[in-house]
């Protein structure tokens, strides 16, 4: 059975290129635009790992981590962060509320994340 990939993430030429790639890895994936259709999805979609964007409309993905990670049927869910906010005090609180991973977009090939997502959801 393919393993279950949740990607919040409001770029949709990003997000595309993230699920066409995690398709041919044999992945099913569900793409959200926002943290409040991450929460409203998660439960039926029940995913093995959730790629994060921190920085999107209606509620950001330090507000949704924070939530899945206070739920008990989400919190042990792998987190991967994946934005642009590149500073510390950005990684730092993102680990903080409980994100297994962080990859600066800007720096990363999307071959490199596919990378990280395989740890993941090992």
């Amino acid at each position: 059975m393919a393993k279950k990939i949740l990607i919040a993430e409001d770029d949709k030429f990003l997000a595309n290129a993230y699920r066409i790639k995690l398709e041919k890895e044999g992945y099913e994936i569900l793409i959200v635009e926002n943290g409040e259709e991450l929460l409203d999805q998660i439960e039926s979609f029940k995913p093995d790992t959730i790629l994060l964007d921190l920085v999107m409309p209606k509620m950001d993905g330090f507000e949704a981590l924070e939530k899945l990670k206070e739920n008990k049927s989400t919190k042990k869910i792998p987190v991967l962060i994946t934005s642009n906010l590149g500073q510390q005090s950005d990684q730092n609180r993102s680990m903080e509320l409980g994100a297994d991973g962080y990859i600066i977009k800007s720096n990363v090939t999307l071959k490199e994340v596919i990378k990280q997502i395989k740890e993941l959801t090992k």
